[in-house]
């Protein structure tokens, strides 16, 4: 470091030594060329870092990727609710058991709003984006929506003389990058219908970016180039936060824990989180079957004879077990993909946010990185929220119908597949199949292929109490069927 023109006595020496220890020195290798803002500018965002946290995660992650990887096995059945198998008097059972745990204010709801927001080609956060209903609404309002809808369900299960009814606490996880936007789209839409007081937002954390080497990027000359730790951070983040205390204090057990960008959500769904509780199981995850082999999807697997569940992402899974049928089933042997819709009890959360920390194995993703040199090729260390699975003492699988409760918005529009287009079909074409089965008739002027109807949320939340707005009555296509 004798290039940088300080004295053996500079207080920036200590600093130049530790990150000497790690290896980083090279942050300050323009340190001649900056002016005396931008290196106060750098010194700043250096010492932000928690520098040996930061260094055993990178260690770690690196040193992982050459570790062998423990042998998979399907799920066992045992494992999984599959949808044919459900007896009606299952599903009533777990619909009440669901409408009255929430009626007692033993859920809250946990979305995972965070990243950088880019890859819909707008700078708005996902869920602010309007997929074209006839509505206009966002994903956001969406759920907000239904988390009205089922309160107003849950409200009404409750026998006379009871409590009075909890309303459901929603907490949003944001990024340094989505979270001002996020606050300020709630308070310029009164936070959809909800109390602004049931809304909580935190953020998740970020990670510098490195080298193949595990050297810093730099973005510029006086920062590092960083990222969000990926929506596995949350949490990291419930515990720095020390949201966990609030919602034990709030007499929450269950989380309902989804992503952002699914059109389709059934947000604190009183079915799964009835199954949830008649299992009595630590953490459970919705799946769709996976729809053709090469699918880019992460599934569900057994690690080892009797091991835990946990999830293979697509690119990790040789292409010979993503083709392997069951010849007794005539199915894909790994077919339950995993869709970011989960559920945690609060006191594995509580291990949770303790073991991953811990253990400081991140995700390699290989991206071209914003840097002073242009975009450079590095690696952004990512968190899964899956990567708590394996550390369950019990988990329990509840398949979803994909056409029912699947519509990613992953991609902007011209792209082939999870865009808002599809996405927005998707929930058209369920949502005509309601008001149809519901007695209602459809009209329209454009192809039906294209076009449908939309319910809202606030009307029905997976298509009950629809008879008396629909049983007869004929519908124009596109519209919406709201109150």
């Amino acid at each position: 470091m004798t290039g940088l023109g300080l004295g053996f006595d500079s207080p920036l020496q200590p600093l130049l030594e530790r990150l000497k220890d790690y290896g980083q020195e090279d942050a300050f290798a323009l340190w001649d060329e900056l002016s005396p803002e931008e290196r106060e500018l750098l010194i700043r965002d250096i010492e932000a870092l928690d520098l040996p946290r930061v260094d055993r995660i990178i260690r770690c992650s690196l040193r992982s990727q050459e570790l062998p990887k423990a042998a998979i096995e399907p799920v066992p059945d045992a494992s999984i609710s599959t949808f044919e198998d459900r007896t009606p008097e299952e599903r009533g059972r777990w619909w009440k058991m669901g409408l009255k745990a929430i009626s007692e204010g033993k859920l809250a709801v946990l979305l995972l709003s965070g990243g950088q927001g880019t890859r819909l080609g707008s700078s708005d956060p996902k869920g602010c984006f309007n997929i074209g209903l006839p509505s206009g609404k966002s994903l956001f309002q969406l759920q907000a929506e239904r988390i009205l809808c089922v309160q107003r369900l849950a409200a009404q299960s409750i026998s006379e003389g009871t409590t009075a009814f909890v309303p459901i606490h929603w907490y949003i996880m944001t990024s340094p990058f989505t979270d001002d936007a996020t606050r300020k789209f709630f308070e310029s839409h009164k936070y959809f219908g909800l109390e602004a007081d049931q809304v909580t937002f935190f953020q998740q954390g970020t990670i510098p970016c490195v080298s193949k080497d595990g050297r810093f990027i730099m973005e510029t000359a006086y920062r590092v180039a960083k990222a969000p730790d990926g929506n596995g951070g949350v949490y990291s983040a419930l515990k720095s936060s020390r949201l966990l205390e609030d919602m034990a204090m709030r007499g929450v057990r269950y989380l309902d824990c989804y992503g952002v960008d699914n059109a389709l959500v059934r947000v604190a769904d009183p079915s799964f989180l009835g199954y949830f509780i008649d299992k009595g199981v630590a953490a459970a995850a919705k799946v769709v079957r996976k729809a053709y082999p090469q699918e880019k999807v992460g599934v569900f697997v057994q690690r080892g004879k009797g091991g835990p569940l946990s999830v293979l992402e697509y690119s990790e899974m040789d292409p010979s077990l993503a083709c392997a049928i069951n010849q007794e089933t005539g199915r894909l042997r790994f077919c339950w993909s995993n869709v970011c819709l989960h559920m945690f009890t609060l006191d594995f959360l509580n291990q949770v946010a303790n073991g991953l920390e811990k253990d400081s194995i991140y995700h390699l993703a290989e991206k071209k990185i914003p840097s002073i040199h242009g975009y450079t090729m590095g690696l952004k260390l990512e968190q899964f929220i899956f990567d708590a699975f394996p550390y369950a003492p019990s988990t329990a699988l509840f398949e979803a119908l994909r056409e029912e409760e699947f519509a990613p918005v992953k991609n902007a529009s011209g792209s082939s597949y999870d865009t808002p287009e599809s996405a927005r079909l998707l929930l058209l074409r369920l949502h005509t199949r309601w008001m149809v089965a519901a007695g209602g008739f459809l009209t329209h002027s454009v192809p039906l292929y294209n076009t449908g109807v939309e319910i809202s949320p606030l009307v029905s939340y997976a298509g009950e109490n629809l008879e008396a707005i629909c049983r007869g009555r004929t519908f124009h296509a596109p519209c919406e069927i709201s109150f």
